[in-house]
């Protein structure tokens, strides 16, 4: 396991939110991606088209606070307790699967095992005890 870091959920102020984490915690942002930025960005609602669908910023060598604006459109809803996932960076596609098989078993799967078109393998689930993970390996690493 590479590391563990707090993925927050926001109800379209995302980018309010990190911008007051990076002032308080300092750094730069190592990703900041919009919906526009994804495949299938024209079938969404103009005014969500812009809101933050990742951004990144580190919190020393191995970890880091990323976040995400929740999207009614989508089907979600934010709801405080559930506006967080524990994101697990794995080392391996093998590693990835063993840990959201075993984290899912007994729970309910959010979005299952797949390749995705940033270059991950990731997927998304509540466990049994209602915690959020998100299980994910950077496909990128493995042509290093």
């Amino acid at each position: 396991m590479i590391s563990i870091n707090p993925y927050f959920n926001f109800m379209g102020n995302t980018e309010d939110a990190m911008n007051f984490y990076k002032s308080v915690f300092g750094g730069e942002f190592t990703a900041f991606q919009r919906f526009t930025d994804s495949p299938g960005h024209e079938k969404m609602p103009k005014n969500e088209q812009s809101k933050i669908m990742h951004v990144s910023l580190p919190m020393g060598p191995s970890n880091a606070i990323m976040a995400t604006d929740t999207l009614e459109s989508m089907g979600m809803e934010l709801t405080i307790g559930n506006n967080f996932y524990l994101c697990v960076n794995t080392e391996s596609k093998e590693e990835t699967a063993k840990f959201f098989n075993k984290l899912a078993e007994d729970g309910q799967i959010e979005m299952p095992l797949n390749e995705t078109f940033w270059g991950g393998y990731c997927g998304m689930c509540r466990d049994k005890f209602g915690l959020q993970w998100m299980i994910t390996y950077d496909m990128k690493l493995a042509d290093k």
